[in-house]
């Protein structure tokens, strides 16, 4: 299994971003999806979720009107949209997935909100 993520960078506060994470390694269309943060110094946290064809779709709080998860199960992969963006979002995403006796994860990618 593999997960790369990209797409970070600076962006302003109220900025957006979208972040992709591409699969391979496992049957994609399979399995459910999932977006964490770890802000520095902080636990890392699950942000939003998606179940393996794209049909529900699940949203932290802090980030829920905000952001928006999607798939492409034909291009392995999965996206983070993330609109009105707030420096304490500032954090490395990681995108990641479970199976039976694991759970997966990328290395990850660095957003910065700052102006």
């Amino acid at each position: 299994v593999q997960l790369v993520e990209s797409g970070g960078g600076l962006v302003q506060p109220g900025g957006s971003l979208r972040l992709s994470c591409a699969a391979s390694g496992f049957t994609f269309s399979s399995f459910a999806m999932t977006w964490y943060r770890q802000a520095p110094g902080k636990e890392r946290d699950w942000v939003a979720g998606i179940n393996s064809d794209g049909g529900t779709t699940n949203y932290a709080s802090s980030v829920k009107g905000r952001f928006t998860i999607s798939r492409d199960n034909a291009k392995n992969t999965v996206y983070l949209q993330m609109n009105s963006l707030k420096p304490e979002e500032t954090a490395v995403y990681y995108c990641s997935t479970r199976s039976v006796v694991r759970q997966y994860w990328g290395k990850g990618t660095l957003v910065t909100v700052s102006s």
